[in-house]
């Protein structure tokens, strides 16, 4: 080895894990999906599901592994992104281990089923697992919950992935829901219906209507397959 490429402090290998954050549209709240451990460290304490990278995957494969193999939630029903890596030291105390950890997105979900090394999974509304700055989550698993929170917030700013949220088809209410609901503000609704119609290719009307006993039937729409969103949708106060 040249001198140059020789690492000028210690160096000391590590393992690799992935942790996801699920997040869905529950009882009119965001809601992310923890799991209780089932063994050490931090038996018994709050996490986002998640585990060892094995040697013979990639890190996508693997998180997709993990959320079935914890929660019984199929990924492929998802939208998937990875969100960031952590690896401050002292993090897992069993020893050097970095995580990558990916956000997912879906529509409303049944209750998860918990399995491996996980006592039970559920659904949390955000602003609860969030409680006393996230605490009682075990690892730094409060940070990434925050992360994948404000990520979450922004692309729905510069994105379509709000439409990951619904159920196809979905009327422009359901939809400014999903806004109201992930950003925690509400919304006028004939301003956000002027500006996703405005939109180029956010959503597309289907021709079909709402069967409505009262009042007159909304119209129905399904995701368009533009990904940026042209104009951007901004939050009060980003403007």
């Amino acid at each position: 080895m040249d001198h140059a490429d020789r690492p000028d402090r210690p160096v000391t290998s590590a393992w690799v894990t992935v942790d996801l954050v699920i997040f869905t549209v529950r009882d009119d709240a965001l809601q992310v999906l923890l799991v209780e451990r089932g063994k050490e460290p931090f038996q018994g304490r709050t996490a986002l599901p998640g585990g060892y990278v094995g040697t013979d995957e990639g890190l996508e494969q693997a998180a997709r592994r993990e959320l079935w193999e914890e929660t019984g939630v199929d990924s492929h029903d998802l939208h998937l992104e990875q969100l960031g890596g952590y690896g401050t030291p002292g993090r897992d105390p069993r020893g050097r281990v970095v995580t990558v950890a990916y956000l997912a997105l879906g529509p409303e979900m049944p209750e998860p089923v918990a399995g491996t090394d996980a006592r039970r999974a559920h659904w949390t509304p955000v602003e609860k697992a969030l409680d006393d700055e996230g605490r009682h989550l075990a690892f730094d698993h409060a940070v990434i919950l925050r992360d994948a929170l404000e990520r979450a917030r922004k692309q729905l700013e510069y994105t379509t992935i709000a439409s990951a949220f619904c159920t196809e088809p979905f009327t422009i209410s359901e939809l400014r829901h999903v806004y109201e609901v992930v950003w925690g503000q509400p919304l006028d609704p004939s301003n956000f219906r002027r500006k996703v119609l405005k939109a180029e290719r956010f959503v597309v009307a289907t021709g079909q209507r709402t069967a409505s006993v009262a009042g007159r039937p909304a119209a129905l729409y399904r995701r368009g397959e533009k990904k940026l969103l042209v104009p951007a949708l901004l939050r009060a106060g980003e403007e």
